[in-house]
């Protein structure tokens, strides 16, 4: 309680506003998303099919993963006559409405990207500047459960009072028109005071380097960028964004999560043990665990990491985003308050060329008396932490520990 009356108080003092609509997004969201693997050339409704599918056999749904997000690539180059949206008509020849209700009839919940603006991401006037009504009427008749609201382009560029206005009145319409709960997912790219307002989740940074990104990049890569990198712009590494999102930390929760963009697991350029320090720091900070991975073909080893219920349960507890509370040159320490007299914590080892000993002190973290320390990952016993404990982590790895008074 003590957390969230905290945040209150930083959000009053900063004009912050609670999302009134809690109940839409009590835990952070999870699901898929197809753009960090699949972009936009490379979907189609055959392969949209496939992945609810195999959301369903793979177990991922049932481990919470309900949403599939067809990201940009669905919708066709030009707008209906009255300004409505219309699906791409060789790779959705069928529309999107089949692929929604059969969506709900395997238990799952069916997304889209779209933009506000005037143009998409690639310059196509498809976006629903002015069209807001139609457009959203789309989304309601289809049966829409998520949609991604794009910031992307606008003609002669976005500014913030048009920018907020905007995305205020999606968020109005989409509540006025609707009779069911859909989440309203912010890709703005930046933190804005507004987003718990009227979202349930909002990007708080540029996008994560990805598969997709490969003509440009070597794909996915894990370690923060040193400072002036950073500042020419580009592609955020894990760390990257992971540092970027938590500072804004005292914002999630009551319905609202801060989101750091889709991950990055499977074949995208991070060993196993960087995708388990990525999960485990996702998980960690509350975020919305939208996969961008192919669930088509994951390996046993993704898909442990994936399905792990420790983490997983870290991640849907809902008393606040994990932050980071000890770093230097080689080991970074992560804190998430759980119920129950629980706390997750994320020893990380930055340092890929040796082992670090990083030290759990009890007293650092303000706690008193005994706690039973379990390894999340592999369900290990780790002891007793009366006082403190020193653990080795391996090189360029992470423990994910849950400590419980049981």
């Amino acid at each position: 309680m003590k957390y969230i009356l905290i945040a209150l108080l930083f959000c009053t003092l900063n004009s912050c506003k609670i999302n009134k609509n809690s109940e839409m997004a009590s835990t952070p969201p999870m699901g898929w998303n197809s753009w960090n693997w699949f972009g936009k050339d490379d979907i189609n409704e055959v392969l949209i099919y496939k992945v609810i599918d195999a959301m369903v056999d793979t177990g991922l749904r049932d481990a919470g993963y309900d949403y599939v997000v067809i990201d940009g690539g669905w919708r066709d180059v030009k707008l209906g006559p009255n300004g409505e949206l219309l699906s791409h008509p060789t790779k959705f020849p069928n529309g999107i409405k089949p692929l929604a209700d059969y969506a709900h009839s395997k238990g799952m919940k069916l997304g889209l990207h779209t933009v506000p603006g005037t143009h998409d991401c690639g310059k196509d006037p498809v976006g629903g500047y002015g069209h807001e009504d139609v457009q959203i009427q789309q989304f309601v008749d289809w049966g829409i459960d998520f949609i991604k609201l794009d910031k992307c382009k606008f003609t002669g560029d976005w500014d913030e009072e048009t920018l907020k206005d905007t995305y205020f009145k999606w968020s109005k319409l989409l509540k006025e028109k609707s009779k069911k709960n859909v989440v309203l997912n912010i890709s703005a790219y930046i933190w804005r005071d507004w987003y718990p307002e009227i979202s349930q989740m909002a990007r708080t940074t540029p996008d994560i380097t990805a598969r997709v990104n490969s003509k440009w990049s070597s794909g996915a890569t894990f370690y923060e960028r040193d400072a002036a990198v950073k500042k020419k712009g580009g592609y955020y590494t894990v760390m990257d964004v992971a540092k970027e999102n938590s500072k804004w930390a005292q914002f999630a929760g009551n319905g609202y999560w801060n989101d750091p963009d889709m991950m990055v697991t499977g074949d995208q350029g991070l060993s196993l043990e960087q995708q388990e320090s990525h999960f485990a720091l996702w998980s960690i900070m509350s975020s919305p665990l939208m996969l961008g991975n192919n669930p088509l073909e994951m390996s046993a080893g993704e898909k442990k990491i994936l399905l792990n219920k420790l983490a997983i349960m870290v991640n849907q507890d809902p008393t606040e985003q994990g932050k980071l509370v000890k770093s230097d040159s080689k080991t970074e320490t992560w804190v998430k308050h759980l119920n129950g007299d629980k706390i997750a914590i994320l020893l990380l080892n930055k340092n890929e060329k040796s082992n670090e000993d990083i030290k759990i002190t009890l007293k650092f973290l303000g706690l008193k008396g005994e706690y039973v320390a379990k390894d999340i990952f592999n369900g290990e016993d780790l002891g007793v932490i009366e006082d403190s404990n020193s653990y080795k982590v391996a090189k360029g790895s992470c423990l994910f520990v849950l400590l419980s008074k049981e």
